[in-house]
């Protein structure tokens, strides 16, 4: 499966920290042109691989990390969406206020959808703030596994997303559709910039999650 990464902002450049470090090949674009990555690849090693946007569009999940003004610029640049995946790390953010966007009460996953037609969305990678992400998922603490969430309206790449967060190290819940966890997901839905961390109990069998801010 080949996965790449759109935008290479603070989230961007946190998530395929995490690629690097699981060493799993990710390509990575934006609107600058590859030679402007040319830093990041070198910083984070040999799994990252710089690339031009047309060519990233075209991989079989892709990670879009751009800012939300953006997307439908950016995503008219690929096509035959069918049997592909858009994991959808953006926020809707009126800067004006800096509060939610107003969408018409549509999960702005949906708002996503609509630029790239037949493909599957699923929202994640997007709560928690990217000084938060870029750190380890277990934050080399003991305190467990940082969670992240999923929302989508296509059980299976819900499943694809949830596998790839897996081998990233994190942990990840699925929330169900769009319209019920993507609006919990999203920016100024109920978990924004919460970050949880699974705890497992030694001995149980069973797990719990916390509240932490490091």
């Amino acid at each position: 499966m080949k996965y790449s990464i759109i935008g290479s902002g603070a989230i961007g450049s946190a998530i395929a920290r995490h690629f690097a470090k699981a060493n799993i090949s990710v390509s990575v674009a934006n609107t600058r042109g590859p030679e402007s990555l040319n830093p990041l690849a070198d910083q984070l090693g040999p799994a990252i691989a710089p690339s031009d946007l047309t060519s990233a569009l075209q991989a079989d999940v892709v990670i879009l990390a751009v800012p939300f003004d953006a997307v439908k610029d950016v995503l008219q640049g690929g096509s035959h969406w069918a049997g592909r995946v858009i994991v959808d790390a953006t926020n809707a953010i009126d800067f004006k206020t800096f509060g939610p966007a107003d969408l018409g009460g549509l999960p702005s996953s949906a708002v996503v959808a609509k630029f790239a037609p037949h493909a599957s969305i699923v929202k994640g990678f997007n709560h928690i703030l990217a000084r938060i992400l870029s750190r380890d998922a277990d934050d080399g603490r003991g305190y467990g596994r940082r969670t992240l969430f999923v929302s989508g309206d296509h059980p299976q790449a819900n499943q694809i997303v949830i596998q790839l967060m897996e081998r990233l190290g994190f942990a990840a819940i699925d929330l169900g559709r769009l319209e019920e966890g993507g609006l919990l997901q999203q920016y100024g839905g109920a978990l924004t910039s919460h970050s949880f961390v699974l705890q497992e109990m030694k001995g149980t069998g069973m797990a719990d999650w916390d509240i932490v801010e490091h």
